[in-house]
């Protein structure tokens, strides 16, 4: 890809810049760079190597789910500070 030509106005009208002949010269030499670092991660043979989201083993950290007994109702709404028909009762906030 670094052999590879590019138009720098295009990319530069892409990205809504107004760039001077300098400007244009300067920035296509950068691209350029980072299109031939960008050749050189074909480079290593990675045939053998399986893929993997993370280079070291993950757990989770959270604890197993078990099943235990709820809160009893009424000592649910105990402290509500208002309710009715057994729900909390909180302020209107869709208009």
């Amino acid at each position: 890809m670094a052999g590879t030509d590019f138009d720098i106005q295009y990319i530069a009208h892409l990205a809504r810049l107004d760039l001077t002949e300098e400007e244009q010269r300067q920035l296509g030499a950068q691209l350029q760079q980072v299109l031939g670092y960008m050749d050189k991660l074909k480079e290593p043979e990675v045939g053998g190597v399986e893929p993997m989201a993370h280079a070291l083993p993950r757990s989770n950290v959270f604890r197993e789910d078990a099943v235990r007994p709820s809160l009893p109702h009424e000592e649910a709404l105990r402290n509500a500070p208002a309710r009715a028909n057994g729900l909390f009762v909180v302020p209107k906030i869709v208009e």
